[in-house]
């Protein structure tokens, strides 16, 4: 279970966006998520804190020795040290109003003991009082986990000057080496993007993810999953290694910024209901999968089993959905992403993008094909990079110069694998495709396809770098953003306490009256993702995608079903969370789902 006065979390987003959230908001208790992905940024960084610090800054190159691993290490224990600092100053602070200290204090939950307590003291005259409450909330204030993440799937190998591949060297594994042999403690690695059995087996080498002598873990597993059965396979897998997964991170397959990985129509209602009932049952058979793993390596075995939380995240807007997402399928905190890349003293967005942002409408975010990796990715329309994009394509020279290079996975035109956002990969797949004949139509569209590729490299690293005047990458200061649909639905740039207070229903910072409810508004998603299935499928239906489709129509109809039942057990005090969510079934069923449905029931004569 978390250890946080608070019931959320900001989870990690792009590569500059949280990439020193911490700094900003662990020492008011709020966890928080470092991506640790891009080391180039990650080095422009330490430079950057070091001078506001006035300390000495040392260079970690990129000729020496295991630097990717060393540079993440000394930025996370720099972060780790401004942290402890920051917390030192503030325990100092006296009890008065705007003072950091009050803050802690004043943004918890209205029924947290700590709130009302502070409260108290606030409203009392008694000095002996005060000053004995005062001193007790002193010691009670604790810092925000300051976390780590891994997209596992981008683990490049490195190679010598012979071309011989350096043992645990590829992208992964020296991140998760970096966050490793940090100081941090209480922490925690979030792995995303699925399984990578070489990570896995080199973390089972790692001692910092063993309990220590008190039984508990000073750096924590989490693993970002879509559905129950990827937690089920991914934590059986590391609890025979003797690792223990502390947290299941549930994400939204569709209603989520970033990459969007689908699930086949499953949607989150019927995928939160299966891991509140199949929960202790869970725990349990990897706790025996545990145990059995440390008798075998013969370390010592643990009576009980480690705890094991369970997190959302995914398109939650209001305090009436965070409440009933943790009462009703016991969901231990919840993820608040997007909306704070409208809270410079949460994330760090540079004023250009930021102001797009807040003027962004539900027509602006949209699910692209514009990462290079081929999964699909939230964009929002409008940014520098996209006007970058187009003017080079306009001049005739379509695709982004490559410099970071974590992204490359093509070799259909070399050896070595590129990326196809570059220069190199889009001129030579444009003139195959010149080549091929194809009807007018699909050649437009192929084209299309490639030219939407974009650099993310440097595009989700550069609103730090513009924030913070940063020495550029060769020169390219374009920033892309992937926030998820949800950020139309938040029109301005607001506070931290106004945020955190938005979360816990002490104000209400959405004027869209239309915003559906979280259900609702990831329904739609699949049902477009559904009807691109279709128009694919309308091109050429064969066994394959025609099975694909019927099996994602059985699921969205399960799920409907699923929202028609849970409405009965909405209490008494969840209304307007009903309306909407009846309000969002019936538009949808009559407007979209039996059309769909019949399409699918009548796929088989497309043949």
């Amino acid at each position: 279970m978390s250890t946080s006065n608070h019931t959320f979390h900001i989870p990690v987003m792009g590569l500059a966006f949280t990439i020193d959230s911490p700094i900003k908001v662990a020492r008011f208790g709020i966890s928080s998520v470092i991506s640790i992905v891009e080391d180039n940024l990650i080095e422009k960084m330490r430079q950057y804190y070091y001078g506001q610090r006035n300390e000495p800054y040392t260079p970690i190159t990129n000729k020496m020795h295991d630097h990717r691993a060393r540079r993440i290490t000394d930025y996370l224990n720099l972060v780790h040290r401004i942290v402890k600092d920051q917390l030192q100053e503030m325990t100092k602070q006296s009890f008065e109003k705007g003072s950091e200290l009050s803050k802690y204090f004043e943004m918890l939950p209205s029924h947290h003991s700590l709130h009302r307590l502070f409260k108290t003291m606030m409203s009392t005259d008694a000095a002996p009082q005060k000053v004995t409450i005062g001193n007790y909330l002193r010691q009670q204030v604790k810092p925000g986990s300051i976390d780590a993440n891994i997209m596992t799937k981008l683990d490049r190998n490195q190679v010598d000057e012979n071309g011989n591949t350096v043992p645990n060297s590829s992208d992964a594994l020296s991140a998760l080496r970096g966050y490793a042999n940090s100081t941090l403690d209480n922490s925690s690695i979030v792995l995303s993007a699925g399984m990578n059995p070489r990570l896995f087996n080199y973390m089972e080498t790692l001692p910092s993810f063993d309990r220590n002598e008190n039984g508990e873990f000073g750096k924590k597993i989490i693993i970002k999953v879509s559905d129950y059965r990827s937690a089920y396979i991914q934590g059986k897998v590391l609890a025979k290694k003797g690792l223990w997964v502390s947290e299941f991170r549930i994400e939204s397959g569709l209603n989520c910024g970033g990459h969007a990985f689908a699930t086949d129509g499953l949607l989150i209602g019927p995928i939160l209901e299966e891991f509140k009932n199949k929960r202790n049952s869970l725990v349990q058979e990897l706790f025996g999968l545990y145990n059995r793993a440390l008798a075998e390596k013969g370390r010592r075995c643990h009576p009980s089993a480690p705890a094991l939380s369970i997190s959302f995240q995914g398109g939650i807007g209001t305090a009436d959905e965070d409440e009933f997402l943790r009462n009703y399928y016991g969901i231990d905190s919840t993820g608040w992403g997007t909306p704070f890349l409208l809270v410079p003293e949460a994330t760090t967005v540079d004023n250009p993008t930021l102001n797009l942002l807040s003027k962004a409408t539900e027509a602006d975010i949209f699910l692209s094909k514009n990462s290079p990796l081929g999964i699909r990715f939230h964009y929002l329309r409008g940014t520098s990079a996209e006007n970058e994009k187009f003017n080079r394509i306009e001049k005739k020279r379509p695709g982004s110069p490559c410099t970071e290079k974590y992204l490359e996975s093509n070799t259909e035109f070399t050896t070595e694998p590129i990326c196809t956002a570059s220069r190199k990969y889009q001129e030579r797949k444009i003139a195959q495709l010149q080549s091929l004949d194809l009807p007018q139509e699909e050649y437009k569209r192929q084209v299309q396809e490639v030219l939407a590729k974009e650099c993310l490299c440097i595009g989700l690293s550069n609103a730090a770098v513009n924030k913070y005047h940063l020495k550029p990458f060769k020169k390219l200061d374009a920033v892309n953003i992937c926030p998820g649909p949800n950020i139309a639905y938040f029109s301005k740039i607001l506070s931290l306490q106004e945020m955190v207070n938005h979360i816990y229903g002490k104000i209400n910072v959405i004027t869209h009256k239309s915003r559906p409810s979280i259900f609702i508004k990831e329904l739609s998603l699949y049902l477009d993702y559904l009807k691109e299935m279709i128009a694919k499928a309308r091109q050429a239906v064969d066994e394959k995608n025609e099975k694909q489709i019927q099996t994602f129509q059985k699921n969205i109809s399960e799920g409907v079903a699923y929202y028609k039942d849970l409405l009965g057990k909405m209490d008494n005090q969840k209304i307007e969370l009903a309306a909407k969510l009846q309000e969002g079934l019936d538009e949808l069923e009559n407007q979209i789902l039996k059309p769909i449905f019949w399409f699918c029931d009548a796929a088989s004569t497309l043949k």
